[in-house]
C-alpha cells in the first residue's frame, strides 16, 4: 500500500517536473517582461517627473523673458513702409494701420479729435502777460547819442527769416556803435537767388521813421568831396556783444567812417542789456512791416482761410529735398533716397558723416507729413480742421503727402486758394512768397513748425509777444520711438502718451525759462505780466532779466538753447538754423587776414565770402 502511495507520488513528481521542463521557454519570457515591466514603472515615478520639473522651469523662464523683453521695434524704413502700402479707412472713417503678416487691424485712428481736456485754441494763462517794448526814460536817444561821421552797413544771409534776424540785430548794432545805419542790403545770391532789395519787401520808409527816436537810418551813404564813400568791409564773430562790438569796430568807424558786416545773420549775443534787448523787439516786431503790395495779398489769403472756417491751423511742414538731407536721418527710401540726399548733402563739405539711428533718437530728424498729421490728431484736431500748409517742394511729392490729405483733408495752400494771376507778382521772388506764408502762419490760431528753422523762431517769438498763440512744435525726441512703436498699441495709449509728450511744446507762457534760447524765439525781456492797470509795465523779475554786468561770460557759451524739460536741452547738438561750417576751421586762426584789406585792430575777424551753410538751410 505504501510503495503504490509512493509511486503515485513520484507520478505526480515526475509530471510537475515534466511539466516545468515543457513551458520553462515561456515562462521566461514572461518572467522578462515583468521585470521589465516593473523597471518602467519604476523609471516613470522617477525619470519622468524630473523631465516634467525641468519643462515646467524652462516654460516659466520662457513666459518670464516674453514679458521683461521689450516690445520689438520697427525699423524706421519698414514703419514707412508697412504705413505707405497698408493704409485704409473703413465706413465709418477710421483709419486702420495693417501689419504685412497680420490682417487684423492694430492700430486705428478715428476720425474726431475726441476730448483732448483744454482748449485747442487758445493757451492757458496767456491772459497774464503782454507785451512790453517801449524805451525807458533813461535810454539814449538817437539825436543825443549818434555820432556824425560813423557809418554802419551790413550785408544780410540767408533766406527772408534769416536775413530778417540780420536787420534787427543791425538796429542795435548800430545803438550800440552810436552809429548812423544804412539801410541793410538783401542777400541776392545765396541758394534761394532772390533779387529783391529791402524796399521790395520791407516798407522802408515806415521802418526809417518808427526807429527814429532811436536810431538814426539813411537810405544810402552820403557822398565825401563829391565821391561816394567806400565801407571798409569786415566780420565780427558770432554772438558778439556790446563790449565786443566796441572793442572790434569803434576804432576802425573812428578811423574808416564807414564799415560793412558781411554775412550779417546771428551775429549779436542773445544776452544783452533789458534796453537793447526791448530795442530789438521795437525793430522785429513793429519797425519791420512788409510792403502794401504783399501785406494785402497775405491778407486775402488769411481773409479766404477765415471764410472756410472759423478757425485753421498753420503748418510749417518743412519737408523740402534740402531740409531731410541736411538732417541726415533715413525716411525709408532706400538706396535711391539715400543717394538723392547724399548727393545734395554734399553741398555741406565739412558736415560729419551721418548716423541716422543716432540722428533719430537724439530728436534731430523732421516728422514725416503722416507722423504730423497723427500727432495733431492724438492732441485732439479732427478731420473737419482746415489745415494751411507752408511748404516748398515736398520730397516724394503726392505720395508722400497722401497720409496726412487723408488724416485732414481739408488741406489747403497758397496755391490752392489763390490764383495763378494773383501770384505772379510773387511767384518768381522765394522771399515774397515766404512773407505771404509768414503773414498766414502769424494770423492763424494754431501753428505748428517740424523744425527750428529760422522762420519757426521768428513766428514762435512773435507770437508769444502779441499773446502767446498756440505755437506748437513736436518733442521728435520722445515722439520717435512712440511713433516707430505705435502698431504695438492702441490709438487711445498712443494719443495719451503724445499729449504727455507734447507738455512744455504747445507755445504757453513760461515754456522756455526766461534768457535761455534764441532771443528772437524767446523774446523775455519784452514780455511782461499784466496788471490791474494795464497803464503800468510790469517787468520781469530781475533774477528773471538779462543781467547786462555778466554778458560777456554768458557769450562764451556755445548755444544757447537750454528749455525747462530735459528734452529741449539740445546744446550738444548742431543747430540746423545756426551752424557755420566757415567759422568752424577759421576761429582757430583768429585774426586772419585776407591778401586785399588791411587790419588796424589784430583782434578784428576777418573772412572770405565763402558760402555758408545758413544760405543752404535757414527758413
Amino acid at each position: 500500500m505504501k510503495k503504490k502511495k509512493r509511486d503515485v507520488s513520484n507520478g505526480h513528481s515526475s509530471i510537475n517536473m515534466n511539466s516545468v521542463i515543457n513551458v520553462t521557454p515561456l515562462s521566461g519570457v514572461v518572467f522578462r517582461t515583468a521585470v521589465l515591466r516593473r523597471h518602467l514603472r519604476r523609471l516613470r515615478h522617477h525619470v519622468f517627473p524630473l523631465v516634467s520639473a525641468v519643462s515646467g522651469c524652462l516654460l516659466l523662464l520662457l513666459a518670464a523673458f516674453s514679458l521683461l523683453a521689450p516690445s520689438p521695434v520697427l525699423h524706421h524704413h519698414d514703419h514707412l513702409s508697412l504705413l505707405r502700402h497698408y493704409h485704409s479707412s473703413d465706413d465709418n472713417g477710421v483709419v486702420e494701420a495693417r501689419s504685412n503678416s497680420d490682417e487684423t487691424a492694430t492700430f486705428r485712428v478715428p476720425e474726431s479729435g475726441g476730448s483732448s481736456g483744454r482748449d485747442l485754441w487758445s493757451t492757458r494763462k496767456s491772459d497774464m502777460f503782454h507785451c512790453c517794448s517801449n524805451a525807458a526814460d533813461n535810454f539814449a536817444t538817437a539825436d543825443v547819442k549818434t555820432h556824425s561821421n560813423r557809418y554802419l552797413l551790413i550785408a544780410t544771409s540767408g533766406g527772408l527769416n534769416q536775413q530778417r534776424t540780420g536787420i534787427t540785430d543791425a538796429v542795435v548794432a548800430a545803438y550800440i556803435l552810436n552809429a548812423t545805419l544804412v539801410v541793410p542790403k538783401l542777400d541776392q545770391k545765396s541758394f534761394w537767388k532772390d533779387s529783391s532789395n529791402f524796399d521790395e519787401i520791407f516798407d522802408v520808409d515806415w521802418f526809417i521813421s518808427s526807429l527814429s527816436k532811436d536810431v538814426e537810418i539813411i537810405k544810402q551813404l552820403p557822398t565825401k568831396a563829391g565821391k561816394p564813400m567806400s565801407p571798409y568791409t569786415m566780420r565780427v564773430p558770432r554772438k558778439c556783444n556790446a563790449k565786443c562790438y566796441q572793442n572790434r569796430l569803434v576804432p576802425v568807424l573812428n578811423k574808416k567812417h564807414a564799415v560793412q558786416l558781411t554775412k550779417f545773420d546771428y551775429r549779436l549775443s542773445n544776452k544783452l542789456d533789458s534796453n537793447l534787448q526791448k530795442l530789438r523787439c521795437r525793430a522785429n516786431y513793429h519797425a519791420l512791416k512788409f510792403t502794401d503790395l504783399i501785406n494785402e495779398m497775405g491778407k486775402k489769403l488769411v481773409d479766404r482761410m477765415r471764410m472756410k472756417s472759423k478757425h485753421f491751423i498753420a503748418l510749417h511742414l518743412r519737408f523740402e529735398p534740402d531740409m531731410l538731407a541736411f538732417s541726415g536721418c533715413d525716411f525709408g527710401g532706400g538706396e535711391k533716397e539715400r543717394k538723392e540726399l547724399g548727393k545734395i548733402r554734399k553741398r555741406w563739405k565739412t558736415l560729419h558723416a551721418s548716423n541716422p539711428d543716432k540722428v533719430r533718437r537724439h530728436g534731430r530728424c523732421p516728422l514725416t507729413p503722416e507722423e504730423v498729421g497723427l500727432m495733431l490728431r492724438a492732441l485732439g484736431f479732427g478731420s473737419d480742421i482746415h489745415l494751411y500748409v507752408a511748404s516748398g517742394e515736398v520730397y516724394g511729392g503726392e505720395e508722400t503727402l497722401a497720409p496726412l490729405k487723408k488724416l485732414f483733408p481739408n488741406f489747403h495752400s497758397k496755391e490752392t486758394i489763390a490764383s495763378k494771376e494773383e501770384l505772379t507778382p510773387f511767384s518768381s521772388f522765394s522771399s515774397r512768397m515766404a512773407a505771404l506764408d509768414f503773414i498766414v502762419c502769424d494770423e492763424s490760431d494754431v501753428f505748428i513748425t517740424n523744425n527750428n528753422g529760422n522762420m519757426a523762431r521768428m513766428l514762435a517769438g512773435r507770437r508769444r509777444y502779441f499773446g502767446h498763440k498756440p505755437t506748437i512744435r513736436p518733442n521728435a525726441k520722445k515722439l520717435s520711438p512712440l511713433f516707430m512703436n505705435r502698431n504695438n498699441m492702441t490709438w487711445e495709449e498712443f494719443a495719451s502718451k503724445l499729449r504727455t509728450s507734447q507738455i512744455g511744446f504747445m507755445g504757453e507762457p513760461n515754456e522756455i525759462k526766461p534768457g535761455r534760447g534764441e532771443f528772437h524765439e524767446n523774446p523775455a525781456a519784452c514780455i511782461c505780466r499784466a496788471s490791474s492797470t494795464r497803464s503800468n509795465e510790469v517787468p520781469i523779475p530781475q533774477n528773471e532779466s538779462y543781467d547786462s554786468q555778466n554778458i560777456h561770460k554768458e557769450d562764451d557759451m556755445k548755444k544757447d538753447s537750454g528749455y525747462v524739460t530735459d528734452e529741449q536741452i539740445t546744446e550738444d547738438e548742431q543747430d540746423w538754423s545756426e551752424i557755420d561750417y566757415t567759422e568752424m576751421n577759421i576761429n582757430r586762426s583768429q585774426g586772419k587776414v585776407l591778401p586785399s584789406v588791411r587790419v588796424s585792430d589784430p583782434g578784428l575777424l576777418l573772412k572770405p565770402d565763402e558760402p555758408e551753410l545758413e544760405e543752404f538751410f535757414s527758413d
